[in-house]
């Protein structure tokens, strides 16, 4: 067993992507600025994951700007500059899944929710919107489908796509950090409540749908109200 995969042993409350992102930014975090860390094959192979896991911890690295990819000869992933930013970050990812920790990175995620929302208000674009109407439509199709897995996926791609829109870049850094930890699948195995899974389902993309129209009109009010309803738990029924 390769030491990059060993690593990914300690994290088994994380998924396999934030495990292999984790593995990797400790990697990087310890190599000089710049130093090339390896091939994405080697780095994959390394991580005993498959390609598609390898690619999605690689978004998680660049989105917290931990690696840089180059392409061509010599290329491969190289350490980024580390600032504070991002090492709160890691932190954040490391540690919020952790047992007894999830409800407290909710409640965290939940009250800059509002802040992000403000923000959105006041910044988006039509490109943004965009992006949000194209979660949103992934979002339905996983629940036509049943997927809770890939609903949630697809809920996380929304809330980013709503936080990236903020050009305050610490609030910015560390809700994308809890959002990786609240979104992730092992949010699925937090304790669940009574109302049928496609029901809440449903429930949950309407609502999405309703504060991404307010955000479009530029609804204040509507926004403000809509995010607040959607922070009320109201978590699905388990399969029986």
């Amino acid at each position: 067993m390769t030491d990059l995969a060993q690593r990914m042993l300690k994290d088994a409350a994380l998924s396999r992507p934030e495990q292999a992102a984790l593995a990797i930014g400790q990697l990087a975090e310890r190599a000089p600025q710049g130093a090339r860390l390896g091939t994405k094959k080697e780095l994959q192979e390394q991580c005993g994951v498959a390609k598609s896991t390898f690619n999605e911890a690689l978004r998680i690295l660049q989105s917290r700007g931990v690696i840089t990819v180059r392409s061509g000869p010599g290329g491969g992933l190289f350490a980024a500059a580390r600032t504070p930013i991002a090492r709160l970050g890691d932190s954040i990812l490391s540690r919020g899944a952790a047992e007894g920790n999830f409800a407290d990175v909710v409640r965290v995620r939940d009250a800059l929710d509002p802040l992000l929302i403000e923000y959105a208000l006041d910044h988006s674009s039509a490109v943004d919107i965009a992006r949000m109407r194209t979660a949103l439509g992934a979002m339905r199709q996983s629940a036509d489908d049943g997927d809770a897995t890939a609903f949630v996926r697809a809920h996380g791609e929304l809330h980013a796509a709503i936080a990236r829109v903020s050009p305050n870049a610490i609030l910015k850094s560390i809700y994308l950090s809890l959002l990786e930890v609240v979104e992730s699948p092992t949010a699925s195995d937090q304790p669940v409540g009574r109302k049928p899974l496609a029901e809440y389902l449903a429930e949950l993309h309407q609502l999405d749908v309703d504060l991404v129209d307010a955000l479009d009109t530029r609804d204040r009010t509507g926004a403000m109200r809509l995010i607040h309803k959607h922070n009320i738990p109201q978590p699905p029924k388990a399969a029986s």
